[in-house]
């Protein structure tokens, strides 16, 4: 059994954590691969030389991987995300973040989990992702997100006008500084805290949420995952903000964007004990009582 790992870096006490993680690992003779510049942060402090590991650089060094593992917070297993690609590897989310929607399994769980993928007793969540298509090579062809697709205004620039359209058919004109679509997974991430609304990952749709908006009459919108959204954008500057989850970049107006769903999904490894409800309910405090 492979199972890769990924991080974007560790800090302090998190070396401690990720030694525990490689000794259940080798306890069940499961090879890590590892992401490079993790293991170049490590390979002084942690002595895995009794230990068949490799390491990745690339989504092509990811051959006969039969689990990601990402450490990290949300916005790590959303570049885990981009490794894996249509592959179909299930990732794994060990919380070393704060909320982590995502990376749901705490770091105390990491025996369990370990054992539950040993075991294959655990749940695989289908989430949809969203891909972008435009007239000009953007994100380095990797053009697919987990949580949401953003257009939005640079710096302290003025609002900007978006144009946007549902098969071809003119929705609105936004007058804001940015508009987000996003998944029903990241329904719970940007989109929330600009009011839009919570949206459970199988109900197959996006959800469109303005960003300060300047008609106070405009409201989120939910529409089913097969449409096709395109936009058009106008400003007083030449360029703004396009994103796909925590990937920006800068282009023109002249720049033609449109959203739809990605053609593969992604398989986030669950443990059976947890689920959607649970997580609201834990990271949001919903049925807390905090007049004490």
């Amino acid at each position: 059994m492979r199972i890769a790992i990924y991080s974007r870096g560790l800090e302090g006490g998190q070396q401690d954590d990720l030694k525990i993680l490689l000794t259940e690992l080798a306890r069940y003779k499961i090879e890590p691969v590892i992401f490079q510049s993790l293991f170049n942060q490590f390979y002084s402090s942690i002595d895995i030389s009794a230990q068949k590991y490799s390491t990745f650089n690339c989504p092509e060094d990811l051959e006969d991987i039969d689990c990601l593992i990402s450490l990290g917070g949300d916005g790590t297993l959303l570049d885990a995300v981009t490794f894996i690609g249509g592959k179909g590897i299930p990732v794994l989310g060990i919380n070393y973040g704060r909320l982590g929607f995502l990376a749901s399994i705490s770091k105390d769980e990491v025996h369990s989990a370990v054992k539950a993928l040993v075991q294959h007793t655990f749940m695989l969540d289908k989430r949809t992702l969203l891909h972008l298509d435009a007239n000009m090579p953007l994100f380095n062809g990797v053009a697919f997100a987990l949580n949401e697709f953003t257009i939005h205004k640079k710096d302290t620039s003025p609002m900007i006008k978006i144009h946007t359209y549902l098969n071809g058919e003119l929705l609105n004109t936004y007058w804001a500084d940015g508009l987000i679509v996003s998944t029903p997974t990241g329904s719970t991430g940007y989109s929330l805290s600009c009011n839009g609304p919570v949206v459970f990952p199988e109900s197959a749709s996006f959800v469109i949420t303005p960003v300060s908006p300047h008609n106070l009459n405009i409201r989120p919108l939910v529409v089913p995952d097969s449409t096709i959204l395109s936009f058009e954008v106008e400003g007083r500057t030449d360029g703004f903000l396009c994103t796909l989850d925590s990937r920006r970049e800068i282009v023109t107006k002249e720049v033609l964007l449109a959203v739809r769903k990605e053609s593969f999904c992604v398989n986030l490894v669950r443990l059976n004990e947890n689920n959607f409800l649970q997580t609201l309910r834990n990271k949001l405090s919903w049925g807390l009582d905090k007049r004490n």
